[in-house]
């Protein structure tokens, strides 16, 4: 059940950019399937993760074809309502071509209310936290936000939203898509069990409990997949109704969001979310997502050094075969974090066949996982929309060809309104330093006079490489001359440490 999506990038020029071929190009958000020669089966089974493009539908690099018609009872009910970010099941086959047929797909909000912001989007650390019945979530760079911008989200408090996401370990939830309701999509939002809340039950009676600070009366509820007079505290449940004043009025109950991670009518399974428990050595496994994760001398890793790298919230996709007591053997584990970004534009030399452009000297992989986004409602963007001259923020994982060339895996691109104007950021390790040149995410860049250096000098970042490091730096720069030269660099605080 391997993707091998890995691709072969060459031709990274100093000042420019130059694309070469790829031996097996990923198409994604938006466009075709993988450019691959074998086309055997190599899955049946269920696939769950973010949506990330349309064609039918791509999720976890696959693209299904589908009958257009999606499962669930929160307004989507077709695949037309989709939105990149929503997290999917979808249950059918996949091939090694990134080709699938879906049998069914489907859709559940995990929180769908009013909105409060508690701390507003940080451009340092790319986060914000928001409320929704009194659940805390967390908004980060790889959410997609839909009728609203991160840096506008100030402006809507009380609005209604629905969000996707996972729940973490600590009971918060981290967002995958967060859309506002507006006139043009008010339909999409389900009027009969207008919100929607998920989380542990407790301090339950009779007639109520509470999931965290939310009052919850179940007394007129109808049960799915469980039995009210089995309720008890410490359950996870999903609860759906209207508020009545502070009380949450169910309507409908049912397991929470876990149930979509559960084994179907086959045993392989590949899905995503954030490592809630971190890699045990001891007994050789993890969890995501309520799974237990067996990981074997015979699993691979792809963007992880090895298993010691899971550790707690980081977003994984994981590919395996259910086994008798629930677990998943992992065959694959794959990062699904990003760890490089540049922003600027406009996109350069884009190459259609290939999925490749460049931005600031930065060459950009575009694969089946990449998300194409900006803030408009109805837009379903491709690599083809990017050709406008665009602020570009592009967020993924620093790889290397088996040359050594450097580029970005794109993990979410995100057009802006802006028009670019010449000047570039990009937040990634530095490869190379030698005297007033040091290179990231394979570009070159010049340090001259007026370079200016925050929290560590010139000298004591030349002491960093000199000693084998690899720091990671957020570099302000722009093309002049023949050249990319530095306005301002400053040393990232390193998540590896």
């Amino acid at each position: 059940m391997k993707r091998h999506i890995r691709n072969r990038v060459i031709g990274l020029a100093a000042g420019t950019v130059a694309f070469g071929a790829i031996s097996a190009c990923g198409g994604g958000g938006g466009g075709g399937g993988l450019d691959v020669a074998d086309g055997g089966i190599r899955g049946t089974g269920s696939s769950v993760g973010p949506v990330s493009g349309f064609g039918s539908v791509f999720v976890n690099g696959v693209e299904f074809s589908t009958d257009r018609t999606v499962v669930g009872d929160d307004g989507i009910n077709q695949e037309s309502r989709l939105v990149v970010g929503m997290i999917l099941r979808v249950d059918g086959e996949w091939r090694e071509t990134g080709l699938g047929d879906a049998d069914a797909v489907e859709y559940d909000d995990t929180l769908r209310g009013t909105m409060q912001v508690l701390t507003p989007w940080d451009p340092v650390s790319k986060t914000a936290t928001i409320q929704m019945l009194g659940q805390a979530v967390t908004i980060d760079s790889q959410t997609v936000v839909k009728g609203m911008t991160v840096e506008t989200l100030d402006n809507f408090n009380g609005e209604f939203v629905r969000m996707s996401g996972w729940r973490l370990p600590n009971g918060e939830f981290r967002a995958s898509y967060l859309g506002l309701r507006t006139q043009s999509n008010s339909d999409d939002f389900d009027s009969l069990n207008e919100v929607e809340l998920e989380g542990v039950v407790s301090g339950l009676t009779g007639t109520d409990f509470m999931i965290g600070s939310q009052l919850v009366n179940y007394s007129g509820a109808t049960p799915d997949g469980l039995v009210l007079a089995d309720l008890r505290n410490g359950d996870a449940v999903e609860v759906e109704g209207s508020l009545s004043g502070s009380t949450l009025m169910a309507q409908e109950i049912r397991p929470d969001d876990s149930r979509r991670y559960l084994r179907g009518t086959e045993d392989d399974i590949e899905f995503v979310g954030p490592v809630s428990s971190a890699y045990s050595q001891s007994s050789g496994t993890f969890t995501v997502n309520g799974i237990t994760v067996r990981v074997t001398d015979d699993t691979e890793f792809d963007g992880l050094s090895g298993p010691d790298d899971l550790i707690q919230r980081l977003l994984v996709q994981v590919e395996g075969d259910f086994e008798s007591d629930g677990s998943v053997t992992a065959e694959e584990i794959e990062l699904r974090e990003g760890d490089s970004e540049i922003e600027g534009g406009p996109a350069e030399e884009i190459d259609l066949s290939a999925r490749q452009f460049g931005v600031g000297g930065v060459l950009v992989q575009v694969t089946p996982l990449t998300v194409i986004t900006d803030d408009d409602d109805d837009s379903r963007l491709s690599l083809s929309d990017l050709v406008l001259p665009s602020e570009l923020e592009i967020e993924g994982i620093e790889r290397a060809d088996n040359d050594g060339s450097i580029y970005l895996e794109a993990l979410k691109i995100e057009r802006e309104d802006d028009s670019p104007d010449g000047t570039f950021q990009l937040t990634g390790r530095i490869s190379e330093m030698v005297n007033d040149r040091i290179q990231v995410l394979g570009v070159d860049l010049y340090i001259i006079q007026e370079t200016e250096f925050d929290d560590i000098s010139q000298t004591e970042l030349q002491g960093l490489v000199d000693n084998g490091a690899r720091p990671k730096v957020e570099v302000d720069y722009e093309f002049i001359g023949t050249r990319y030269v530095i306005d301002e660099i400053e040393l990232e605080e390193d998540d590896d440490d």
